[in-house]
C-alpha cells in the first residue's frame, strides 16, 4: 500500500490537529496509509512514528495542540548525538531519506513556519526529499499565505481577556496593559485590540512615545472615562528603539525569547500619569485550546490541498491561501522573512478612525 508522511515542528497552535486529520482522511479515500512522525523532524530522524487511520484520527478536529508532538531544536543537518559522554552535532540528512525509503512512504508533509519550511527547503536540495509544507503560526506573520490557522483562535482568545480586564479597570479606575504574542509582528494585538476596544495599541511597526500615550489617557480622564485599557505586543521596540529580551535559548531555531515590553509599558503610563496601572502577560494561553470554527475550516481546507497534491506527486510546494482559495506555491518561490502590519494598512486607518492611539500622534 502507498503511503505518505506528516509531521508537526515549530511552536504548536490550534488547528495543527485539523490539518493531520485531513489529509490522514484525504489519503484514506484514495486507498494511500499515512505515517506520522513525533516530534518534529527529531522523529523523522529516530524512526519515531505512529500510524493515522481512521481510528487515530478520530475526533481530532476539535483538539487544540498536536496529538505528534513538537519540536522547533531539530535540524537533520545539524542533529545533536551523544558520542563519548558529550553532545556532538552531525548531518543526518541521509538518515531522514533513508527513513522514509524503509517506511515505503513516497513524500512527507511538513506542517510549520518558517523554520521548519526552512529545513524542509535544505532537504529537498541535500537528500531530493520529496515534500510539500503546510505553513502555521498564530503570529500570522508569514508573507507565503495571507493568513495562518492558529490566527483566529489566538485574537478569540486574547479578546476574551481584554474584555475581562475592561471590567475590571472600569471597577477600579485603573490603566490596564496585556501583553500578547506575535514576535516581531503586531497581528494579534491589533486585531485584539480592534475586537476587544482598546484604547491604545503599540506595535513593533509604530514608533511610539510614551508622552502620547500618556496623554491620551488623560484625556480620556478629562472627559470622564476613569480607566483605559492598552494592547502591546511582545515585539514592540521600547521608546529609545529597542527589543525587550525575556531570555535567550541557543540552541533553539528562535533563540530570543521576547517579553517584558507590557511591564516597561505599564511602569511608564504610571510614572507619567499618576494612575494606577495593571499589567497582563497573556502568554502561552494564546496557543491553546480548541480551534475556532474558521481555523478549523482552514486547516481542513490546507490538509485536503497538501494531501491531494502529495497523492499527485507535486512535491515541492506550499499550500496556501491567496485571495480566498488554497493556491500551490512552489517553495523555492517564497518569500522569506516576515510579514509585518502596514501603519498605512486599512486595520490600522480603521483604528485611527475610531480614536484608537498608537503612540505616535
Amino acid at each position: 500500500m502507498s503511503r505518505l508522511a506528516i509531521l508537526s515542528a515549530g511552536g504548536d497552535c490550534p488547528g495543527i490537529n485539523a490539518v493531520i486529520r485531513a489529509v490522514a482522511k484525504t489519503a484514506d479515500q484514495r486507498g494511500w496509509e499515512v505515517v506520522g512522525f513525533r516530534n518534529g523532524y527529531r522523529g523523522a530522524v529516530e524512526n519515531d512514528f505512529l500510524m493515522l487511520g481512521p481510528e487515530e484520527t478520530a475526533g481530532l478536529l476539535p483538539r487544540g495542540g498536536t496529538v505528534l508532538g513538537t519540536d522547533n531544536r531539530y535540524d537533520p543537518s545539524d542533529f545533536p548525538v551523544e558520542e563519548d559522554g558529550r553532545v556532538v552535532r552531525r548531518d543526518l540528512s541521509q538518515q531522514v531519506a533513508d527513513n522514509l525509503q524503509r517506511l515505503d512512504v513516497q513524500g512527507l508533509i511538513a506542517i510549520g513556519g518558517d523554520g521548519t519550511m526552512a529545513v524542509t527547503r535544505k532537504l529537498i536540495e541535500k537528500v531530493g526529499l520529496k515534500a510539500i509544507c503546510v505553513p502555521k503560526t498564530i503570529d500570522n506573520d508569514l508573507p507565503s499565505t495571507d493568513q495562518t490557522f492558529g490566527f483566529d483562535t489566538a485574537v478569540r482568545t486574547a479578546t476574551d481577556a481584554l474584555d475581562k480586564l475592561h471590567t475590571t479597570a472600569e471597577s477600579h479606575h485603573r490603566v490596564m496593559v496585556l501583553e500578547l504574542m506575535g514576535r516581531y509582528a503586531g497581528w494579534i494585538a491589533l486585531y485584539t485590540g480592534l475586537s476587544g476596544g482598546a484604547d491604545v495599541i503599540l506595535i513593533p511597526e509604530i514608533r511610539w512615545d510614551p508622552d502620547v500615550v500618556a496623554r491620551k489617557i488623560l484625556e480620556r480622564r478629562a472627559r470622564g472615562r476613569l480607566f483605559s485599557v492598552v494592547v502591546v505586543a511582545e515585539g514592540t521596540l521600547t521608546p529609545e528603539g529597542e527589543r525587550v529580551v525575556q531570555r535567550r535559548v541557543p540552541d533553539s531555531h528562535e533563540q530570543i525569547r521576547l517579553g517584558g515590553i507590557g511591564q516597561l509599558v505599564g511602569e511608564l503610563i504610571e510614572e507619567k500619569t499618576g494612575i494606577e496601572t495593571r499589567v497582563t502577560i497573556l502568554g502561552h494561553i494564546q496557543r491553546g485550546g480548541s480551534p475556532s470554527p474558521y481555523d478549523r475550516m482552514l486547516a481542513t481546507r490546507l490538509g485536503v490541498a497538501a494531501g491531494e497534491l502529495a497523492l499527485e506527486g507535486r512535491y515541492g510546494n506550499l499550500v496556501a491561501l491567496r485571495q480566498g482559495t488554497i493556491q500551490a506555491v512552489p517553495l523555492d518561490q517564497v518569500e522569506t522573512g516576515i510579514r509585518t502590519v502596514r501603519p498605512d494598512g486599512p486595520e490600522v486607518e480603521a483604528a485611527r478612525a475610531i480614536g484608537i492611539c498608537f503612540g505616535d500622534r
